[in-house]
């Protein structure tokens, strides 16, 4: 079966919908932030900007180069996020009848957990850069598309927060405290972060 990203926007939505676990909102989150960070792309390079000097200029041109890598970046951790959890599932359904086998199923349980740490983590990191430019779009792109800019924001903070419930929940699984408490510690810093950049 081809990945998520591979498919058609119908059969996307309906494997969305479906009873298997995957995808979830770990991809869901990511493919908002991809749609996000693809608006403000492009609003970056619609004529009659209001960039007026040519510093300005060359300035919204590399906000939007940058927003379309972030939207590639986001598109494969729509597709990572779900291979993330699968791991996961697969690490759980390991045998666990002698101390060595319940050994390494916990090692492996383990080493799944912090791939679908990781991964949302990543995505949270890639939504917060892309707010970030979103705010040097809005001021120097098209005004007529400030709506754009503004659907793009909201679908940016979406992945953010919704990769944001990923990454704890996750973390609840793994007995690691020091990377539990460094993981959680930036996650923090993401969000607020995000909140700190001025609305445009």
């Amino acid at each position: 079966m081809p990945r998520l990203t591979e498919r058609s926007l119908q059969d996307t939505l309906a494997a969305f919908r479906s009873s298997d676990p995957t995808p979830g909102g770990g991809s869901a989150s990511a493919l908002a932030g991809a749609l996000g960070a693809s608006l403000l792309t492009m609003v970056a390079q619609l004529p009659q900007p209001r960039a007026t000097t040519q510093a300005d200029v060359e300035r919204l041109a590399a906000v939007g180069t940058r927003c379309a890598e972030l939207s590639e970046d986001l598109t494969v951790l729509v597709d990572r996020d779900s291979e993330a959890y699968e791991e996961v599932m697969a690490a759980y359904r390991l045998p666990k009848e002698t101390e060595e086998t319940k050994a390494f199923r916990a090692a492996m349980i383990q080493r799944a957990l912090r791939a679908a740490t990781e991964t949302p983590l990543d995505v949270m990191r890639a939504c917060v850069e892309a707010i970030d430019h979103g705010a040097i779009v809005a001021t120097l792109g098209n005004a007529n598309a400030s709506s754009d800019v503004q659907v793009a924001l909201e679908l940016l903070r979406a992945g953010l927060r919704g990769a944001g419930y990923n990454v704890q929940i996750n973390l609840r699984g793994i007995k690691d405290a020091e990377y539990v408490d460094r993981v959680r510690a930036e996650a923090a810093r993401l969000i607020a972060q995000a909140s700190s950049i001025a609305a445009p």
